[in-house]
């Protein structure tokens, strides 16, 4: 096996390309055992277990080492690499191991000055923290969205590596994510700061992102806006300064601070937003220079947001509500975590989509349910992740109510649940 030393390193050649694979290592909050001594382990471990389909999880182990010193052995992500699952044989693949620590400790508030107030202008985690811990895996999407993002940033840090001069290839470290609410743009930055906290944790001893607070940062005092962007960035780069932090800072809802200037001039929007609009870009010129800092922004409509913003963003990607495909994933996942903890009992296998085209979407004993939910799934086009999320809570408290119940019971709730939710959509168009 190659053990390949982080996520930047060449993909190894055995005559052709080999399959990259990254594997998390959760250790343990009290564990103090070498990094070192964990990596030789694990490869232990990942040579007796020598063949794996797509991602797996190891949480128990036959090695008292790893049992006393490690919560989970992960291998992620190969649905980035992989168009379909299929077995993977770890010796013929260059392995990346990331060993992690998760921060317990929550957000801090980052606060700013201002005459007899202090203004709450960001939140402040250090990564890899327990909050964001396993969100990336719960964002499904249909395109290479997640691989994009991740190459992005890889890209990013190569550049800076080797000196590519910025005046002749330029990059802003801007990703700029927009569409409707509710499809998990917010919630993607973070996981995507979460993911390469741990992906780059050979290189730098621990992330930090910086969510900062659009809305704040709008004084009641004329003209003061401006001013206190540039003391937020200020602090930033405090954080940006500490060459052994990998600096995320996440604008949410970024057409707040960079309101277009045409719609500004035109009247429509208070001046003291064109110094708003102005900070900001001076802001991101200053610190796209530093190699350890990248601008994670979210919108939903980016027609009201400043052109030369637009440009900066080297990224421009699109997240819309869930496909078919996408809504089945999400399900799946909802059912798997009920079946895990009771709720529907007994547990009962559900196939992939790709297991129902392989046989024809033929009905059986086997397939009859998945075939149920793939219809449910059809149905619930249009409903925005964040939505899809709830449903199964509310099958259950709608029209089970029971401590336990069978999968057929719980689809048949669940299409109700989805029935009603465009039912109400429909009645509050009708309002409106």
């Amino acid at each position: 096996m190659d053990d390949a030393a982080n996520g930047l390193t060449p993909t190894l050649q055995n005559g052709s390309e080999s399959l990259q694979i990254q594997v998390e290592v959760h250790q343990k909050l009290d564990s103090i055992a070498m990094k070192e001594d964990i990596k030789l382990s694990v490869l232990k471990l990942l040579n007796r277990h020598n063949v794996v389909f797509g991602d797996y999880k190891w949480t128990e182990f036959d090695d008292c080492f790893l049992t006393n010193n490690v919560q989970s052995v992960a291998i992620v992500d190969t649905e980035l690499k992989l168009k379909e699952r299929q077995p993977i044989s770890l010796s013929r693949c260059s392995l990346s191991i990331h060993i992690f620590h998760l921060n317990e400790e929550g957000p801090r508030a980052e606060n700013l000055d201002e005459e007899d107030e202090a203004i709450v202008a960001a939140n402040h985690w250090v990564l890899p923290a327990v909050e964001f811990h396993g969100l990336w895996d719960s964002l499904v999407y249909d395109a290479q969205i997640k691989a994009d993002l991740l190459d992005y940033v890889t890209t990013a840090l190569l550049f800076s590596d080797r000196n590519v001069d910025s005046n002749l290839i330029s990059w802003n470290r801007v990703v700029l994510l927009h569409g409707p609410p509710g499809t998990g743009k917010t919630s993607l930055c973070k996981a995507l700061a979460q993911k390469l906290a741990i992906r780059l944790s050979d290189r730098y001893y621990y992330g930090q992102l910086i969510e900062i607070n659009s809305h704040s940062l709008f004084s009641k005092w004329f003209s003061e806006s401006g001013k206190l962007v540039t003391k937020m960035f200020q602090k930033i780069q405090e954080s940006i300064d500490d060459k052994n932090a990998l600096v995320f800072v996440l604008i949410d809802e970024v057409e707040s601070l960079t309101a277009a200037r045409n719609a500004v001039r035109g009247g429509t929007e208070p001046s003291d937003a064109i110094r708003v609009v102005n900070a900001v870009l001076t802001q991101i010129d200053q610190i796209k220079r530093y190699p350890n800092v990248v601008i994670l922004t979210t919108s939903n409509i980016t027609e009201k947001i400043d052109m030369a913003f637009v440009d900066r963003a080297d990224i421009r990607q699109y997240i819309g509500p869930p496909s078919t495909a996408a809504i089945f994933k999400i399900y799946l996942s909802c059912l798997e975590e009920l079946m895990k903890r009771q709720i529907i009992y007994p547990r009962q296998q559900l196939l992939t989509l790709r297991e129902l085209e392989m046989i024809g979407y033929l009905e059986s004993d086997v397939s009859k349910l998945s075939l149920i939910l793939k219809e449910i799934s059809r149905k619930s086009e249009g409903l925005s992740g964040r939505v899809l999320r709830k449903l199964p809570f509310l099958a259950h408290a709608l029209y089970l109510k029971s401590p336990n119940t069978t999968m057929a019971a719980f689809l048949q709730a669940l299409s109700l649940v989805v029935d009603k939710q465009f039912e109400e959509r429909e009645k509050l168009s009708d309002c409106v």
